[in-house]
């Protein structure tokens, strides 16, 4: 079996493969100052709780944007699965070309993303992922990363917005009925749902204006399915697009 890693700033997300088949996936919180052996006690609970044999992984392969955390589970790694780690980074084959200023720029699970897409959906294709940033990225027909838009994520954004305005608790992020609220929580609710919608609009719209052909429109991520629901600018919701992407480099490259 396959256990693959997408570390976010937020969230880690893991799955665990039979081949190309996805058996599990969990997704806990993503703590930097958690030991080797913290982290190995918590995946191999998880994997009781699916009563799974933690020795039937035979390989694992970890995309992370939080640099701290990659000698932490390499450890990990080691000492509980008895695998060494295939990391996705510099030197890894992926397939994608990269035409950006600066390859070595480009987080590992945007890499990741445009991998499964261009496998799944081919080009030319625009990526959104929801993740603690919002991130917009664009592949070409021929399957080469072009480049595109970060955004502050809905998460860190509401939080912000609670965290700097005295009056203001936390909400749940949910679709309010209307824009025009009649108390606080449905007017954060509104401002907060529709303000995000409008970004991936407009963004989107945009970046299908630069790029040639009609790109399909794949989105991905926590808040992926609340966002589509209002707009007819996202094609696929795919809520495992990562996961598959380091299924399919982890593939490429062992």
């Amino acid at each position: 079996m396959l256990l693959v890693f997408d570390v976010g700033n937020t969230n880690i997300v893991l799955g665990l493969y039979s081949k190309k088949k996805l058996l599990e996936n969990w997704r806990i919180s993503t703590d930097r100052g958690c030991t080797a052996d913290e982290y190995g006690i918590l995946v191999r609970s998880l994997f009781a709780s699916c009563s799974i044999p933690t020795g039937e992984v035979r390989a694992m392969v970890i995309s992370s944007v939080v640099p701290p955390l990659m000698s932490t589970l390499e450890e990990m790694s080691k000492k509980y699965f008895k695998v060494a780690p295939l990391f996705v980074g510099p030197g890894v084959k992926t397939g994608i070309a990269i035409k950006y200023d600066n390859p070595k720029e480009v987080g590992a699970d945007r890499i990741v993303n445009a991998v499964a897409g261009y496998e799944l959906y081919r080009g030319p294709l625009v990526i959104v992922d929801f993740g603690t940033a919002t991130t917009f990225c664009a592949v070409s027909e021929k399957g080469e990363y072009l480049g595109g838009a970060i955004a502050p994520g809905i998460g860190i954004s509401a939080e912000a917005l609670f965290s700097r305005a005295a009056k203001l608790s936390r909400v749940d992020i949910v679709k309010p009925e209307l824009a025009i609220a009649k108390n606080t929580v449905n007017s954060m609710q509104a401002g907060i749902f529709y303000g995000f919608v409008g970004q991936v609009k407009e963004l989107v719209r945009r970046i299908k204006q630069e790029m040639s052909g009609n790109p399909y429109v794949v989105a991905t991520g926590g808040f992926a399915a609340l966002i589509a629901q209002e707009t007819d600018n996202i094609d696929k919701v795919d809520p495992f697009l990562t996961l598959t992407g380091l299924r399919i480099i982890y593939e490429r490259n062992c």
